[in-house]
């Protein structure tokens, strides 16, 4: 995790929330930035004004192969990424037909990759340049290098894909005035995102991994998310939990992030290293969701 705040700035005055424009409330400090509660909507929030440079400099190289709270090798996960890609692709034959589509936070294109393999064409979006170029040169996939809120494009796609990303949004208002533009009429948002609302949240409190600024600028429920997006006139088709698996690498990595400065960490750590680097984890708590939202 980079704390650097060197393109970033911390709002000296109480920010208003960044979804509904209402005062918001202090709630706690972690690594140095104040994560805010909305006092009308409830969202949650980093007191952080994020310009356009927020995420090519918090997704640098180091986020996909440093660890911490990124990636240990991003790399390495491609055969579990695209297998997740390919997992909801089947999920939206029940909804709709493969078409076109945008998936917004790319990466090196694993994910894209295995909707393409269900019959989806289109093309990924990803601030990261090195991401983008291994998705272009290694797997032939159309990924540009930007962000949502900054895409100009005369397109419009049957799916917007934005798996893990809405809480990354700099300027969330924009991200989805842009999602929604992108979007045919009858088409659809897959969304995929944590839960703070969930149980596993509520008792790991202050604890809980996702709360990890300045990576993560929001903080949504399912019914929050469906709310939000009802503003730009998408109506929730369904919601569920996905079958997510970790590599045992990329587990270690985020447990020591986690533990290491806890009382008793270290101990903890030395029996986890013990865990070799090639298992594939279920995923177990229930503070991950996923959303389908239709343009009506």
């Amino acid at each position: 995790m980079m704390r650097s705040q060197q393109n970033f700035e911390v709002k000296s005055t109480a920010p208003l929330c960044p979804l509904c424009g209402q005062s918001s409330q202090r709630w706690m400090l972690q690594h140095g930035y104040w994560i805010r509660d909305c006092k009308g909507c409830g969202h949650r929030f980093t007191e952080l004004h994020a310009t356009p440079d927020h995420v090519t400099t918090v997704y640098a190289d180091t986020y996909f192969n440093s660890g911490g709270a990124g990636y240990p090798d991003y790399l390495a996960e491609a055969a579990l990424l695209r297998q997740q890609g390919r997992r909801y692709a089947n999920l939206l034959k029940h909804y709709a037909k493969p078409g076109t589509m945008l998936d917004v936070g790319a990466a090196a294109g694993f994910i894209l990759q295995g909707f393409f393999d269900n019959g989806w064409q289109g093309r990924g979006i990803e601030p990261n340049a090195t991401m983008a170029r291994h998705a272009r040169e290694t797997l032939n996939l159309p990924v540009e290098v930007g962000t949502l809120e900054q895409l100009q494009t005369s397109e419009a796609f049957d799916l917007v894909a934005m798996i893990q990303v809405v809480g990354h949004f700099f300027d969330i208002q924009q991200a989805f005035a842009a999602a929604s533009q992108q979007t045919k009429s009858g088409g659809f948002w897959l969304i995929e995102s944590w839960n703070y609302k969930s149980g596993m949240a509520k008792l790991l409190g202050t604890h809980w991994h996702e709360y990890s600024p300045p990576s993560v600028l929001h903080w949504f429920s399912p019914d929050s998310l469906a709310q939000f997006a009802a503003r730009y006139g998408f109506e929730e088709i369904k919601r569920g939990r996905p079958a997510k698996f970790i590599s045992s690498a990329h587990a270690k990595s985020l447990l020591r992030y986690k533990l290491k400065p806890l009382p008793g960490g270290q101990l903890l750590l030395k029996a986890i290293a013990l865990i070799p680097d090639g298992w594939l984890i279920p995923y177990p708590a229930e503070d991950l969701f996923w959303i389908l939202l239709q343009k009506q």
